[in-house]
C-alpha cells in the first residue's frame, strides 16, 4: 500500500514539474477563434475587387495578407507591407484587394479581373489562420 501512495505522490509532483516547466515555455493560447464568412462582393475595376466579410469568430482579426488565383493558377501575392482590420466579432468588414504590381508579385502571368471567370481568395491573418472564397465576375 505504501508503494501505490509513494506512485501517486511522485506521479502528482512530476506532473506539477512539467506543467511549470513546458508551461513557461509553450505559447499562450490566443484569446478566442478567427472565423471570417465571405458575405458579398463588389468589383471597383479590372484591378480591384471590395469583399464584405463577416467576423463570426470570438477573436478580433486582422488579415495581414492575401493571394488572388486565376482558373489557370496564376497567382498575385500581397504578403508583406499591408493589412486591413482589425476586425471585432460580429461586425460586417470591407477589405479592398488590388491586383496591380505594385501591391503584388506574381506567380505566373498577370491578369486582370474578366467578366465570367471565376478566381479563388485566400486571406491570412496575424494569427496565420487562412481562410479561402470563390468569387466571380
Amino acid at each position: 500500500m505504501l508503494m501505490v501512495v509513494i506512485v501517486v505522490v511522485m506521479s502528482v509532483v512530476i506532473y506539477s514539474w512539467s506543467m511549470g516547466v513546458f508551461g513557461a515555455i509553450l505559447p499562450t493560447p490566443t484569446g478566442g477563434k478567427e472565423i471570417l464568412t465571405f458575405e458579398n462582393q463588389k468589383f471597383n475595376n479590372s484591378t480591384s475587387v471590395t469583399l464584405y466579410l463577416r467576423n463570426t469568430g470570438t477573436s478580433p482579426t486582422t488579415i495581414v495578407s492575401y493571394y488572388v488565383q486565376d482558373l489557370n493558377s496564376n497567382e498575385c501575392a500581397k504578403v508583406s507591407g499591408w493589412s486591413s482590420g482589425p476586425y471585432q466579432p460580429t461586425t460586417l468588414g470591407q477589405v479592398t484587394l488590388n491586383i496591380v504590381s505594385p501591391y503584388c508579385s506574381w506567380t505566373g502571368t498577370a491578369f486582370q479581373f474578366q467578366t465570367g471567370n471565376v478566381y479563388t481568395v485566400t486571406l491570412v491573418t496575424s494569427h496565420s489562420s487562412q481562410f479561402a472564397f470563390s468569387i466571380q465576375r
